[in-house]
């Protein structure tokens, strides 16, 4: 509920009338992308993206994180929600209406530090067992692939604990978090590439045209006065660099 009031407010938007139409935005805890500081605000850079491209439609919104198996089934669901950042890949594609890009990413499959898991091909890699969490779109992919061995998780940290303690033997990360990971210490190695994705916000198909519009308009104002890429390259991100394209 502080949140919900907070991000309302911010935008200067707190009557009751308009909080009523306000735009339900679902998320994971993914560091560095999205996080919970200790105070129970949301930080991250994919936060601070969607507030800056809502305030720039002009949108009020209220933003939850809870696993992501709930928050993605809440969009395609429930009218006026939205969830992010989530990949935009074929299957996905016309269960949403889509803001994008918020991130690309190139994803890998990562082991654990001196495993001996080895694999050379992505058909190699069907000999071990995958782990990732549960409605995330390398359980997609993985599947689509014809992964025999994939164990689901609710969250991306469990998955890495069980990589940590070898009860899997690889997992699916972007690029960006395992630089991440490897800064901090954790004993991973990359395998070989796995994907590479847009991400950004998938919203209910209910979801009014002119809503999306306006969402994507400030999204694109955003990239265009190079925030998108500050705000990436603050969380140690590298830049997209959309606005030269």
């Amino acid at each position: 509920m502080k949140m919900t009031i907070a991000l309302i407010c911010m935008l200067g938007l707190g009557s009751p009338a308009l909080a009523q139409s306000a735009v339900t935005l679902t998320t994971e805890s993914y560091p560095p992308f999205i996080y919970r500081n200790p105070d129970g605000t949301y930080h991250g850079s994919s936060v601070e993206q969607v507030e800056a491209l809502m305030r720039n439609a002009g949108i009020p919104f209220t933003m939850e994180i809870m696993p992501w198996a709930r928050a993605i089934t809440l969009a395609e669901t429930q009218p006026m929600h939205c969830v992010f950042s989530t990949a935009r890949i074929p299957e996905r594609e016309k269960r949403f209406k889509w803001v994008t890009p918020l991130s690309i990413s190139r994803h890998v499959l990562v082991r654990l530090a001196g495993s001996g898991v080895t694999a050379k091909t992505l058909e190699e890699a069907k000999r071990y067992t995958i782990g990732t969490h549960r409605a995330d779109f390398t359980e997609t992919l993985l599947r689509e692939r014809d992964f025999p061995s994939i164990d689901l998780s609710s969250d991306f940290e469990i998955t890495l604990n069980k990589l940590l303690e070898q009860r899997v033997d690889m997992m699916p990360m972007s690029d960006n978090i395992y630089e991440r990971l490897k800064s901090e210490g954790k004993p991973i190695e990359i395998v070989l590439p796995f994907s590479e994705s847009h991400f950004g916000i998938a919203c209910n198909k209910q979801m009014p045209d002119d809503l999306i519009s306006r969402m994507q308009n400030g999204l694109d104002a955003l990239i265009s006065e190079k925030g998108q890429d500050e705000i990436l390259q603050r969380y140690g991100l590298k830049p997209l660099r959309l606005w030269e394209k």
